[in-house]
């Protein structure tokens, strides 16, 4: 049976379309054979260690460097900000609304540069543009700069550096992709969740204009050294192969890589199946976490033991990320969707029946369980799906739908909890979302293999 589920072959090299309807060249490079008698197929490229998972270490540090963009990373400004500048919590709050969505739309733009110039240059710029709007946030007078702030960090921050940041680890990996992907997202989310305690004491210490000047230097210096001096494109920089192994012998090392044009992967259901899946994670998470305090303090716990409860969902989405990266490899997309969606349903119902003690742990759990599944599962099967070819536009345009969900999520369980008086009917309602993704994946058929296409 032809579903989303189906393992695929992975794309051959060679010529693939691109748009406008032509072929996709690559610069010429030094001769490489592809193979020799002391390294057949299936054997390391050369003699040097493969340099991929240093690539992974690489784009973890750049996934934990866009905190600042992240709504944790933004929470602890939101009081201070509030009480200097002389705005309203609801007019903080429509202002990163605003800025939410407008990042979102730039999406597409910086997956079609990562196609176009390499995940290097877009690194580099991206940190260059992110310091730079972290620093020009700490000079903010008013409403309308600090929107502009937020369009920056989002589009910067929360959207392009963390898109590219494991669109470049997918370049590198076929076979242990899920794997390479699964480390990438756990460690860094793993610097997410810790910023905001560095961030907090800087901003109780320096005031927040000198924390946001701080975070803006200390992204120029990481992020674009990092860039550089470590980060390659793709393993034919440096003389090697995907996965550090040798393909066979009449592959060359600079081969073209393949995949699927954007228009063409955007006509199939298992593009939209995979961006419905991760919408509705993306909503109903962000809404979850944004009215936490008030949502579990109206089932009894304490603001204390609401805010604790990061703690289990922070750990369970690591340990998740890693388990399911290493799994995607073996398991069809498809089974990992619906069991993440299984799961995120079943977290936003027990929110429901949430009391003090082990039913909140356990509530956490589910819903970091959830986030990571996810995330190991969608930055694996759009290239698998797809090839790489195009990997950065058609990544560009999920997260596009990604970021723009996470937008409405507040004001969905917002408008809930003030329509009833609570918050239990608007999470029963909500609870329809994950089902609904999960049986567009089960109807959604699989794309045919990028490499059996011809040019477009």
């Amino acid at each position: 049976m032809n579903v989303i589920g189906a393992r695929l072959t992975p794309p051959a090299l060679g010529t693939t379309g691109c748009r406008g309807g032509g072929t996709l060249s690559t610069p010429a490079k030094p001769a490489h054979a592809a193979t020799t008698p002391d390294h057949p197929p299936g054997a390391p490229t050369t003699g040097r260690r493969f340099r991929g998972w240093r690539i992974v270490a690489y784009s973890a540090l750049a996934m934990a460097m866009t905190a600042p963009g992240q709504t944790t990373g933004v929470s602890v400004f939101i009081d201070p900000l509030i009480a200097d500048l002389g705005i309203s919590r609801t007019q903080v709050s429509t202002a990163y609304l605003a800025g939410t969505l407008v990042g979102a739309c730039a999406m597409p733009l910086v997956g079609r540069a990562i196609d176009r110039y390499g995940p290097r240059r877009v690194i580099a710029a991206t940190g260059a543009a992110f310091g730079a709007i972290l620093i020009a946030l700490s000079f903010v007078t008013g409403l309308v700069g600090l929107t502009a702030g937020f369009i920056g960090i989002r589009m910067a921050g929360q959207g392009a550096l963390s898109l590219v940041a494991t669109t470049t680890v997918a370049y590198w990996f076929d076979r242990r992709r899920g794997l390479a992907l699964g480390i990438t997202s756990a460690v860094g989310t793993a610097g997410i969740s810790l910023a905001p305690l560095f961030v907090e004491r800087l901003v109780s210490g320096y005031g927040w204009r000198q924390a946001w000047a701080i975070e803006g230097i200390a992204v120029w210096a990481i992020v674009i050294p990092l860039a550089l001096f470590g980060i390659r494109n793709r393993p034919a920089d440096v003389g090697q192969h995907v996965d550090g192994i040798t393909p066979a012998a009449d592959t060359p090392l600079d081969a073209p890589l393949t995949g699927w044009p954007l228009r063409k992967a955007l006509r199939t259901s298992a593009f939209w199946a995979v961006a419905g899946c991760l919408a509705a994670s993306s909503m109903l998470t962000t809404g979850l976490n944004f009215h936490q305090i008030a949502l579990l303090g109206e089932r009894g716990l304490t603001p204390g033991e609401a805010a604790a409860n990061f703690l289990p969902q922070t750990a369970a989405a690591l340990l998740v990320t890693l388990a399911a990266g290493a799994l995607i490899d073996r398991l069809p997309p498809k089974a990992v969707l619906i069991v993440a969606m299984t799961v995120l349903g079943c977290a936003v119902l027990s929110a429901r029946f949430v009391a003090p003690g082990w039913t909140a742990i356990a509530y956490g759990i589910l819903l970091g369980a959830s986030n990571g599944l996810l995330r190991a599962v969608e930055s694996a099967t759009l290239p698998r799906y797809f090839g790489t070819a195009h990997l950065g536009a058609i990544r560009g345009s999920a997260h596009t739908i990604t970021i723009a969900a996470s937008a409405f999520g507040p004001l969905a369980i917002s408008l809930g909890h003030d329509l009833t008086g609570h918050y239990s009917t608007a999470l029963f309602a909500l609870a329809l979302l994950p089902a609904l993704a999960a049986l567009a994946v089960l109807l959604a058929r699989t794309p045919h293999s990028a490499a059996r296409r011809a040019p477009s």
